[in-house]
């Protein structure tokens, strides 16, 4: 991108593979924060905004939830 300092490319690139790795499950949210330099509470917050889920629940777990809270 014609203007944009290699810093900011270079730090964009880590959050992206970052967020990749953890939509896929290949790392926590810690760990994931911390390769694009983010603490864990920041990197779920930048996922949620780029629309990555932050928690997946399958079926059998959501019910679970939630018959636990009755």
């Amino acid at each position: 991108m014609p203007g944009v300092p290699p810093e900011e490319l270079a730090r964009e690139a880590k959050f992206m593979l970052a967020l990749k790795l953890f939509e896929v499950g290949r790392l926590s949210s810690g760990k994931a924060g911390k390769l694009c330099g983010m603490g864990r509470v920041e990197f779920l917050l930048a996922a949620g905004r780029a629309g990555v889920p932050v928690l997946a629940l399958g079926d059998d777990e959501l019910s679970a939830e939630f018959a636990e809270n009755d």
